[in-house]
């Protein structure tokens, strides 16, 4: 019953930027902390950001702070990861997921997930 769709993915040059969003159904995320996971074919899924339930704690993995921003907006049942200076090594299937209250990097934190959009940055 609980749906998390993302949207927003797509191919883009090194240095540009893109946004993806997801929307959850089936539940509100008032009360959750939510992140953001990329996957890459023969890699551990990798913590990107999360988001405390009223949006005033983020936390960011080293590798993308100073270049993603994450936000919210818990009436919209929404999240977005907007991605600037990206990178080929950004390259990945985006997931996002609803947590508990407390953000935290650890995937298993988290009790719901997205399918995913893919995100492709070219040279």
């Amino acid at each position: 019953q609980v749906r998390l769709v993302e949207s927003g993915g797509g191919l883009v040059q090194a240095g540009g930027s893109l946004r993806v969003s997801c929307v959850v159904f089936g539940r509100t995320i008032s009360a959750n902390a939510m992140g953001w996971f990329r996957q890459t074919p023969g890699k551990e899924r990798e913590f990107v950001a999360a988001i405390s339930w009223n949006g005033g704690s983020t936390v960011f993995a080293d590798s993308v702070k100073g270049r993603f921003t994450i936000s919210r907006d818990n009436g919209k049942n929404t999240v977005t990861l907007q991605m600037n200076s990206l990178k080929p090594e950004d390259t990945a299937v985006y997931h996002c997921a609803a947590g508990r209250f407390v953000l935290s990097p650890r995937d298993d934190a988290y009790d719901y997930w997205g399918q995913g959009t893919q995100v492709t940055v070219s040279s």
